[in-house]
C-alpha cells in the first residue's frame, strides 16, 4: 500500500505549496530537482554557484514544508487525540504550543493539535510577503536566516513525533526509506545552513558552510 494513499482528510491536509514566485524560484527548483535525482544529498543541498542564498533558503524551506505535509498526511489516521495524547519524541521530549502571537504561554495538547497548529503557523509565514517576498527584486528581511531556523526547528519536531510514535505504521506501509531520505535531506540541509546550529543568523557563515560543504 502506497504511503501517498493514506490519511488524508479535511482538518490536517494541506494542498502543496509552490516555489516563491521571486526572481528564480522555477529555476532553483530544478536544480533542487536534478541533484536529488542523482542520489547526492549533500550536492543538493549545496549553493548553486553564484545564487543568492536568501532565494535558496526559501526554496528549500517551502519543499521541506511541503514534504513534512505529505508525510504526516499519510499518518493522520493512526495520529489521534486518543493514541497520541501529547506531543512528545519519547519520555524526555514533550512539545508545548506557543506562537507568541495568538498562543503566548505554551500549552499541552495532542500531538495532532499540536501539527495542526505547526503547519498552520508555517503556512502563514511561507504567505507573509514580509518574510517571505514573492514580488521580484523584493529584499528579503535581515532576520530572514533566522526566520528559516525557527521554521527548521518546528518541522523538525514532527519528524522526530513520527520516528518515535508512527514509524512502525511507517514500516508496515514499506515506505520507511522514503522517510529515511526525506529526514536525511532535511538534516543535511539544516547542518549546512546553520539552521540546525544556535547563531544561525549570520549569513556571512551560512554562506560559506553551503559554498565549502561544512558538515
Amino acid at each position: 500500500m502506497s504511503l501517498f494513499g493514506l490519511g488524508r482528510n479535511a482538518r490536517t491536509f494541506r494542498p502543496k505549496k509552490a516555489a516563491p514566485a521571486g526572481s528564480k524560484g522555477a529555476q532553483l527548483r530544478k536544480h533542487i530537482d536534478a541533484t536529488l535525482g542523482s542520489g547526492n544529498l549533500r550536492e543538493a543541498v549545496a549553493l548553486p554557484p553564484g545564487e543568492d542564498l536568501s532565494e535558496w533558503l526559501a526554496v528549500n524551506t517551502v519543499d521541506f514544508y511541503n514534504a513534512v505535509n505529505l508525510l504526516y498526511n499519510t499518518l493522520a489516521e493512526f495520529c489521534t487525540a486518543e493514541t497520541c495524547a501529547t506531543m512528545s519524541a519519547g519520555p524526555k521530549y514533550e512539545y508545548r504550543w506557543a506562537d507568541g502571537v495568538k498562543v503566548k504561554k505554551p500549552i499541552e495538547c495532542s500531538a495532532p493539535d499540536y501539527i495542526e497548529y505547526l503547519m498552520e503557523w508555517v503556512e502563514t509565514q511561507l504567505d507573509d510577503e514580509a518574510i517571505f517576498p514573492q514580488r521580484l527584486g523584493a529584499p528579503f528581511p535581515r532576520n530572514f536566516i533566522e526566520s528559516v531556523r525557527t521554521i527548521c526547528k518546528r518541522l523538525y519536531r514532527v519528524y522526530a513525533h513520527m520516528y518515535h510514535s508512527h514509524f512502525n505504521q511507517i514500516c508496515c506501509l514499506g515506505e520507511e526509506a522514503h522517510l529515511n531520505t526525506c529526514f536525511k535531506h532535511f538534516v543535511y540541509f539544516c547542518q549546512v545552513s546553520g539552521c540546525a546550529a544556535s547563531g544561525a543568523g549570520d549569513t556571512k557563515k551560512s554562506n560559506k558552510r553551503f559554498q565549502c560543504g561544512s558538515w
